[in-house]
């Protein structure tokens, strides 16, 4: 073994001459962050939503909704007349996305759309009457489900849980913002 690494690397020179580097564990019962007995924030975080998406959508789906449009219908209850732009970064989505969103929904009579009173590439959207409605109904769903999902924490851990996932949402979002955006070729 080598030690001119740094304090959480070793290098290891092999049989055949070759260096290999191990990461070191930071504490001797702590695993590395990212070994294989430890639980992995992305994985879970991704089994998380993955399983919440799926849930939710299998549930709603009678409705004609999926999770996406649940999702700007709330954000729009919450923030009335917000524009396109608006609620791409509300939902912390991408914009085309949220534009094929809100087209859909506008065809479907669950949103309108109306010109901006200063800028005339924007539009101010709002829930239509039916889109209030569809809201309600599927309102109902996710409350019960949520509630069933947080059911297997202890009451009086469930709040914390909720304050701390928020920080590590906090947290990847400042992250995602602090990492260099993707060149395109």
């Amino acid at each position: 073994m080598r030690n001119d690494c740094s304090a959480s690397q070793q290098a290891e020179i092999t049989a055949r001459g070759s260096v290999r580097v191990i990461l070191m564990k930071p504490f001797e019962s702590e695993p590395a962050i990212d070994s294989p007995e430890r639980r992995r924030l992305p994985r879970l975080l991704r089994r998380a939503w993955y399983g919440l998406n799926q849930a939710f959508r299998r549930r709603i789906a009678h409705l004609g909704l999926t999770p996406d449009q649940f999702t700007v219908m709330r954000t729009l209850l919450e923030n009335e007349g917000m524009t396109q732009r608006e609620l791409a970064q509300a939902m912390t989505s991408d914009p085309n996305t949220v534009a094929s969103l809100v087209e859909r929904m506008e065809l479907a009579g669950l949103v309108h759309r109306q010109p901006h009173e200063k800028d005339r590439r924007a539009h101010r959207l709002r829930l239509t009457a039916a889109g209030r409605r569809k809201y309600a109904e599927a309102r109902e769903v996710a409350v019960t489900m949520q509630s069933e999902i947080v059911r297997v924490l202890p009451a009086r851990e469930r709040e914390r849980f909720l304050i701390d996932l928020d920080t590590v949402a906090e947290a990847c979002r400042r992250a995602a913002g602090q990492s260099p955006k993707r060149r395109r070729p």
